[in-house]
């Protein structure tokens, strides 16, 4: 009878586990929204990581040989634009400007000399037309008592003896004005010769002034300032160096020339425009937030740029995704940019529609 009763008790039944879909609807849940979320981000901004912080960075090179003979700044020290940084011995440079300075008052001096000479070749030619003019009078005088004399020889009024007087006066009369004529020609090539001889001279000056104004832009050149205002970097000169005309002595990161160069692939730069806003995170500041502007595009992708650009027409072709560098201005103010350095890597988003 016992066994009857136990076989006779009804049997609880298990209750269903209701927390393994609640959990199940909630992931789905969550995914879809997330989902819906980044399609409509990604519908909306275009970004990438392929990013960082670059700046305007001026060489310092040197433009004249010499020993370094002061330098009066420090690696990593801000210094304004014009500052004198690195003073180069200039003792050489100051020799060869008295040098042509002498050159040039030797060439003055016979600038001098010449205008005498032009002077004197010119007066020499006035007394020698005169004398041209007389003689030529006297002549004149000649041939009118010649022929004068000669009418009267034929009635016998003169005697053959001033006839023949008369013949040879007028005979010394032309040899003396063709004389005078080739003096007045001599006198006259000289002054053109003088006249040439100082416009070579005048020539010369020019070139000594010059020389002159060569050997001081070369003195000038062993004081080197800072071409722009900014922090130096790359300091690469010390004391008694002797450095070489082209040779880098260090570098300036200019100021306010601080932005950023964002390297998307070219399938992504359909929707971006210049001038569309750009949100900035940068990894070396996770809580800095900045904000940036699309500024312009590179003309060539990056690998056109390289060492070895890539020959498409080569038989092992393989087609890569390029990127292509953006330029991105930075909306920020002065304190904010002084903490950037150029380098660091940023990650941008370019919100594409509003």
């Amino acid at each position: 009878m016992a066994q009857e009763q136990e076989i006779q008790q009804p049997t609880e039944k298990k209750k269903p586990n209701r927390v393994i879909p609640i959990i199940l609807g909630i992931i789905v849940l969550a995914g879809a929204i997330f989902g819906i979320k980044e399609y409509i981000y990604s519908s909306k901004h275009e970004d990438t990581d392929d990013a960082q912080i670059d700046a305007d960075i001026s060489p310092v090179v040197a433009r004249v040989g010499g020993y370094v003979d002061s330098i009066f700044f420090e690696d990593n020290q801000h210094v304004n634009k014009g500052q004198v940084l690195v003073k180069i011995d200039d003792r050489d440079y100051q020799v060869r400007v008295e040098q042509a300075k002498a050159a040039q008052q030797g060439a003055g001096a016979s600038i001098g000399v010449g205008e005498s000479q032009i002077y004197s070749t010119a007066a020499n030619a006035a007394s020698s037309r005169a004398q041209v003019t007389a003689t030529g009078a006297r002549l004149e005088k000649a041939q009118r008592d010649y022929q004068r004399y000669a009418n009267l020889i034929k009635d016998g009024s003169i005697t053959q003896q001033q006839f023949d007087q008369a013949k040879s006066d007028l005979e010394v009369a032309q040899a003396n004005y063709r004389a005078a004529q080739d003096q007045y020609k001599a006198a006259q090539q000289q002054v053109g010769t003088t006249r040439n001889q100082l416009k070579v001279t005048n020539t010369g000056v020019s070139q000594r002034q010059a020389d002159v104004d060569f050997a001081n832009l070369q003195l000038s050149y062993t004081t080197i300032t800072a071409p722009a205002s900014g922090t130096t970097s790359k300091k690469n000169v010390q004391l008694g160096q002797l450095v070489q005309a082209g040779q880098t002595l260090f570098s300036i990161v200019n100021d306010n020339s601080i932005y950023i160069t964002a390297n998307f692939k070219e399938t992504q730069l359909d929707n971006i425009r210049n001038g569309q806003k750009v949100d900035i995170e940068v990894d070396a500041y996770p809580d800095m937030k900045l904000e940036g502007t699309v500024y312009n595009f590179s003309p060539a992708t990056g690998a056109k740029f390289s060492l070895l650009p890539p020959d498409n027409a080569t038989g092992n072709f393989v087609k890569v995704v390029q990127r292509v560098p953006v330029k991105i201005k930075i909306n920020a103010g002065k304190e904010t940019l002084a903490r950037l350095r150029a380098g660091m890597s940023v990650n941008v988003s370019v919100t594409t529609k509003d």
